[in-house]
């Protein structure tokens, strides 16, 4: 099993280009809740494990993880509100975000018992490691299931609004390192945390529509191009490398750090050509919507 720890929320997603007031469409959405549904489509067993609402969105979130074949025995279920994000597209497709968090479900989450021995991989991200006390709970679960050898992926996904004292948060970040099997950033992440970071076994930075590329501590660097598509917007793709990612490397028993080290240059470059053409699909749709395995056979 690969269990995705973190948050979930409505992404409220513009209707229409130039009106001041438009129609906004509810959209199941979280990076983490993202990064679940897509693993769940592409055919992996998997668990979301997070703390979700008792309201009308928080019950719509856990039938869309059904939906998707995700297990919720790991969810913790709240009265708080479920949190909100309100998405602006620019016009190449990108997306920006406000967000609702006062007092939601997702960020009361509290650190859960050891996670299953079935337990392959452990993903986390976004801001749930940003949004006390939530975060902490959060920390704790990778800092306790890295030790006792889960690989574990990290996409910090940063949304600065969120994060009150960058310095204080880089710090937090650079602690997380060592317990993080594989770092994904974008770009974006990558200028505003400084740089790109070393220590875990393998980062990989994504570059929209460049492509993505990894990299190694033994000096391996594999890049692929984005795969070409048209974008009607982007929310949801970074997750869906997310998704992508921990499948692919599944598919190859190297869910580890030494399997990881080994992979090679060929392995890596299917693994992230797969991301890519995964990430296109969601691109190519309106919301959060990852693709399923049957759209990339």
């Amino acid at each position: 099993m690969i269990v995705v720890a973190g948050e979930s929320l409505i992404d409220l997603v513009p209707q229409g280009v130039g009106d001041p007031l438009p129609m906004l469409l509810p959209r199941l959405g979280g990076g983490p809740y993202n990064t679940a549904v897509a693993l769940g489509r592409l055919g992996a067993t998997v668990g979301f494990c997070s703390r979700v609402s008792t309201d009308g969105f928080g019950e719509a979130l856990l039938a869309g993880l059904r939906t998707a074949g995700v297990g919720t025995s790991l969810v913790q279920r709240g009265p708080e509100p479920t949190t909100l994000a309100v998405a602006s597209i620019g016009a190449d497709g990108s997306a920006g975000y406000r967000f609702y968090v006062q007092g939601s479900a997702d960020r009361l989450f509290e650190l859960p018992p050891q996670l299953p021995d079935s337990v392959r991989a452990l993903a986390l991200g976004t801001c749930s490691l940003v949004l006390e006390p939530g975060a902490s709970a959060y920390e704790a679960l990778l800092r306790r299931e890295a030790g006792r050898g889960v690989f574990t992926l990290l996409d910090p996904n940063i949304r600065a609004g969120l994060i009150p004292d960058a310095d204080a948060y880089r710090a937090r970040f650079a602690g997380w390192l060592p317990y993080v099997s594989l770092l994904k950033l974008s770009e974006d992440d990558a200028r505003w945390l400084g740089g790109v970071p070393e220590g875990p076994a393998a980062v990989v930075l994504t570059r929209g529509a460049a492509g993505l590329s990894v990299r190694t501590p033994g000096g391996l660097e594999v890049s692929v191009p984005a795969t070409a598509v048209t974008v009607a917007d982007t929310i949801g793709a970074g997750d869906t490398v997310n998704a992508a990612l921990l499948h692919g490397l599944a598919a190859r028993d190297a869910l580890s750090a030494n399997a990881l080290a080994g992979l090679g240059a060929e392995g890596w470059h299917a693994v992230l050509h797969f991301a890519s053409r995964a990430a296109a699909v969601t691109c190519s749709r309106t919301g959060a919507e990852p693709p399923y395995a049957w759209e990339l056979s």
